[in-house]
């Protein structure tokens, strides 16, 4: 009698972990089925939480993904079977990243506002830190054209809780040429934040976290842009405490010339022509994406803390690391 009281209290026990297990998957976050895209179904990964100012990732040359921590002032590595450890102490406050084809590290970095080289140690380097003697405020993202020129943005400055009376703010999209002279390419986007390259980079794309839509601008042989135009219109537009904003940051695109934003509604994923194919909803914002892994299948995303692993049907482009 005992003993079928102990079976039937073990089969008790055994159907409420599979119960529990089955409500854990069900709850898991998971893709939406965009044609070409993702699968849906596919399970979001979070790789771990509670990371210092996410931004910056990068596909690195060994498989892994970088991404800065501006907060902890250092650069953190996911390996591919997504072990994590530092990658670069003292990064300057290094935000968005590019890598050069001599296995370079170029970041803009905001604990002293600069452009330059941060890894490795003995080629560390500044290329810019300032704009007609004006020091910059908060450079944000940046990305490296074939010709080896650099195209970044300069956020400016916005109230905070900390600082809610910060300097006149004076945000732009600037251009470093191969030899180093450096052009302010625009000066009229509110919050100019994440910035990407078409494939054949003749496109320049400029999120505008405070704008309903992605702009995009044609570039000319000598590196300048012309044709601003609004390229996609972004579900994340919405209205908060703070007013209206679309949270349009980091920006990505896969190898049919698809561009991905991080932004309020998830991951927003368009067409070569801007048109909207689908969103990726994920537990937290994302404020940065990335394309790494080997064959670059995997798409990550890091925001507000934490660190997501999404396999997609589509793969990153693999002309650049960006």
């Amino acid at each position: 009698m005992s003993s079928s009281i102990s079976h039937r209290k073990l089969f008790s026990a055994l159907g409420a972990l599979a119960f529990a297990a089955s409500v854990q998957a069900a709850d898991d976050p998971v893709t939406p089925a965009i044609p070409g895209v993702a699968a849906g179904g596919v399970i979001i990964e979070l790789i771990k939480d509670g990371f210092k100012g996410t931004e910056g990732p990068i596909g690195y040359t060994d498989g892994s993904l970088l991404f800065t921590e501006t907060n902890d002032n250092r650069i953190t590595r996911i390996a591919p079977d997504n072990t994590v450890s530092t990658f670069l102490e003292n990064s300057n406050g290094a935000n968005g990243l590019a890598l050069n084809a001599n296995g370079e590290l170029i970041a803009v970095q905001t604990l002293k506002p600069q452009v330059g080289i941060v890894y490795p140690a003995d080629k560390q380097k500044t290329f810019a830190e300032n704009f007609e003697g004006v020091g910059f405020q908060r450079p944000n993202d940046v990305v490296l054209h074939k010709s080896g020129a650099i195209y970044f943005t300069d956020s400016g400055t916005r109230p905070t809780k900390e600082n809610p009376n910060p300097p006149p703010s004076h945000p732009g999209v600037f251009y470093i040429s191969p030899t180093g002279e450096l052009k302010r390419l625009v000066n009229d986007i509110e919050r100019p934040n994440g910035i990407q390259l078409n494939k054949d980079e003749t496109v320049l794309y400029v999120a505008n976290t405070l704008g309903e839509n992605i702009l995009a601008y044609d570039i000319a042989a000598d590196g300048s842009i012309s044709n601003r135009r609004n390229f996609a219109k972004l579900d994340g537009w919405k209205q908060d405490e703070n007013g209206w904003s679309s949270g349009a940051d980091g920006l990505a695109i896969d190898d049919s010339d698809r561009l991905y934003v991080a932004s309020n509604a998830g991951i927003e994923v368009f067409s070569p022509k801007g048109e909207a194919l689908g969103v990726i909803v994920l537990p937290k914002k994302p404020q940065n994406i990335a394309f790494a892994g080997t064959d670059k299948k995997t798409l990550f995303a890091v925001g507000r803390g934490a660190a997501y692993k999404i396999p997609l049907l589509a793969q990153g482009y693999k002309g650049r690391a960006k």
